[in-house]
């Protein structure tokens, strides 16, 4: 049998990752689980703020899910519970560098981490039995734990790191929503510099595993964009973007994320301009200062005009 291929998303949020995965749920024997890392905090032990599926059923009466949880004994509580502990004390953003040195400098992964990650492992293997016989698209965005599936030889983890100018992220930061909490333009953006600089680890120790694509690219070119995405995840056919940027999205069964997941039918990929006027020239610059190091390297304007 051959291993589980995975697209992990990674890099800050409010990026379009929930977006692009519904777009390759389009394709056939791919699968957008959304944002798996959630599954057994929100989904088993009901903790989290969000507990549907993008089906719209609650994760357990989903017939997807339910069907994954109770296989292996992933939907008993203390085996949720222990998960939801391990992911926070070895697959953080922080942890990144420990988790490749784990595999990348002929160190060994502790126990509790091969525990973590073969539980998210089985997880995969169950879906590509499940509609995901070609891909398995997750939207996690952490790079630590990234960092140690990449670590696994049962798994083919391909990463894919989306980038988006931290000043219409830290717009979208400004006010509450039903699954996060808001942040100011300094606080979003200094969360933007830690995780995009902690996913380009991911692509300096596996190169040829690792594919970088700019939110404002996908806008602007989504059909193409789309294409050299399948490309690099190792899908073969026609991008499911039509050329003039809509996409027919269908039903999904994604775990947490952006509530435009649970979006149907005919959708226009396109960027999000209202950040240029509703952003005072304060917050831009509080958005931008923690980004310095990184806005260059993206091809981002230092202080972009209103």
């Amino acid at each position: 049998m051959s291993k589980p291929r995975v697209l992990y998303i990674t890099g800050w949020m409010r990026s379009g990752s929930t977006l692009l995965g519904n777009v390759l749920n389009e394709l056939p024997g791919v699968l957008h689980v959304g944002e798996l890392h959630y599954l057994w905090r929100n989904g088993v032990l009901k903790e989290g703020t969000n507990t549907q599926c993008g089906c719209g059923r609650d994760l357990t009466e989903c017939d997807l899910w339910s069907s994954v949880l109770y296989a292996n004994g992933t939907a008993e509580p203390a085996a949720a519970q222990r998960m939801a502990v391990q992911q926070q004390r070895f697959l953080r953003t922080r942890h990144t560098r420990a988790r490749l040195a784990d595999w990348t400098k002929g160190g060994r992964s502790s126990r509790a981490v091969d525990e973590a990650t073969g539980r998210t492992a089985a997880i995969y293997g169950l879906l590509a039995q499940n509609g995901a016989e070609r891909l398995i698209v997750d939207g996690s965005k952490y790079p630590g734990e990234a960092a140690a599936l990449l670590g696994r030889d049962d798994l083919d983890v391909r990463i894919l790191h989306m980038v988006r100018d931290p000043r219409p992220t830290a717009f979208s930061y400004k006010r509450a929503k039903d699954y996060i909490d808001p942040r100011t333009p300094a606080e979003s953006s200094a969360f933007w510099t830690a995780f995009n600089v902690a996913s380009e680890l991911l692509g300096r120790a596996a190169p040829d595993r690792y594919l970088r694509v700019r939110h404002e690219d996908l806008c602007a070119n989504p059909r193409e964009v789309v294409a050299e995405v399948m490309r690099f995840a190792g899908l073969d056919g026609d991008s499911p973007v039509d050329a003039d940027g809509t996409v027919t999205l269908s039903e999904n069964h994604t775990v947490t994320g952006n509530p435009d997941r649970l979006s149907q039918g005919r959708t226009s990929i396109r960027s999000d301009e209202r950040w240029r006027a509703q952003l005072t020239k304060q917050e831009i610059t509080a958005a931008s200062v923690p980004a310095l190091p990184l806005l260059a390297r993206y091809g981002y304007r230092l202080l972009p005009i209103k």
